[in-house]
């Protein structure tokens, strides 16, 4: 068995899940620059995921439900996961987002599993807070080393895919490291370096 661990938003998802879902409210700009500063490394991945989520309290979480359930897949996605699972991997996706976007995601796609944040809420409105397993700079290279050790894939036949500065802690752990349309923070450590939205691109460089 192989792992092919994939972020989600601006990697398996087109575009970035807090940004569409603050769109509703009319803050996606504000929320839109924080992101920008956290996936190039500027500021602290876990302060401004607790910020950008302190914003949109007060939405119903039906609102937020239905927008992660109709999140545009990046280009090529359903192709290069088919095809990496027909090879024999694991295809897993690691988010700094949530599972209102990553299991439904999972679901339509056919992903082998999903770890990412839960928005708290309370008589179906959000209020603002955020946990789960994907909270910190360093969650995704964690969790990959756990799975590792519970699959017995070694880091050789692992492959993490990404786009941003919290996705680097999972090179670490993997053979083949892969940036993704993505930040130079990541580019400066990734083995292959794809500047086009289209995940298929990733295949012939692998397979």
């Amino acid at each position: 068995m192989k792992l092919a661990v994939f972020d989600f938003d601006s990697t398996l998802m087109e575009g970035e899940t807090l940004e569409i879902i603050a769109r509703e409210i009319g803050i996606d700009k504000e929320v839109r620059e924080i992101t920008g500063k956290a996936m190039r490394g500027e500021i602290d991945f876990f302060e401004s995921l607790q910020y950008r989520v302190s914003l949109l309290k007060g939405m119903q979480s039906a609102t937020v439900n239905k927008i992660c359930e109709n999140l545009p897949a990046m280009n090529g996605a359903e192709k290069t996961i088919k095809e990496l699972k027909n090879r024999g991997y694991k295809v897993v996706c690691f988010s700094g987002g949530f599972k209102n976007a990553t299991i439904p995601f999972k679901e339509k796609y056919g992903l082998d599993c999903e770890f990412s944040n839960i928005l708290h809420e309370k008589d179906g409105i959000l209020t603002g807070k955020v946990g789960g397993e994907m909270m910190f700079n360093n969650s995704k290279g964690e969790m990959l080393k756990r799975l590792q050790i519970l699959t017995g894939v070694s880091k050789s036949d692992t492959i993490a895919i990404g786009d941003g500065a919290n996705d680097l802690s999972m090179f670490e752990f993997a053979g083949t490291k892969i940036a993704f349309c993505a930040k130079p923070i990541l580019e400066k450590h990734a083995d292959i370096i794809i500047k086009e939205k289209d995940l298929t691109l990733i295949l012939d460089k692998i397979l």
